[in-house]
């Protein structure tokens, strides 16, 4: 299924907050918001991430339908790629493209990201996209009510 980039919309918002809500998706990210049922906070954030001109975000769209989201952040010295796909549209090959057309997108290097290290399908997109683990971390997930351990990921330049 091909995918496209494009720059978010206001529209777009009511379908990420379905997306990054969903119980199963959340546990699996496991680092993410405090309460990702909070509408307020959740639209609060958003408001932010598209007034911050250093960031890059795109809504990913595929066969004309919103199935998530795909961006860049920080510092130069620690630019992080982040990516959130519908469930429904999980094993389908999105995210990983989604990704591979960001990375068009952010010529910026080195890229960095981070997942749950149980999270195999965040790491295998990472991986097809050239990412390497350079390191891991263990900390608090909201999202599991536990301590975590964690993979950091490097694209080099």
């Amino acid at each position: 299924m091909r995918i496209s980039l494009r720059e978010v919309r206001e529209g777009d918002l009511a379908s990420f907050f379905v997306f990054m809500s969903d119980p199963e998706s959340v546990r699996t990210a496991a680092f993410t918001s405090d309460d990702p049922t909070d509408r307020h906070a959740f639209d609060a954030y958003w408001r932010r991430v598209l007034a911050d001109r250093s960031v890059v975000m795109r809504t990913v769209v595929a066969e004309g339908v919103v199935v998530g989201n795909a961006g860049a952040y920080g510092p130069p010295d620690d630019r992080q790629v982040t990516y959130w796909i519908d469930r429904a549209h999980w094993g389908r090959g999105l995210a990983t493209a989604a990704l591979r057309a960001l990375l068009d997108v952010v010529p910026d290097r080195p890229l960095h990201a981070r997942a749950a290290a149980d999270n195999t399908g965040s790491r295998r997109v990472l991986e097809k996209c050239g990412f390497a683990v350079t390191g891991s971390d263990h900390g608090y997930a909201r999202a599991r009510g536990e301590d975590t351990d964690e993979l950091l990921f490097t694209l080099p330049g």
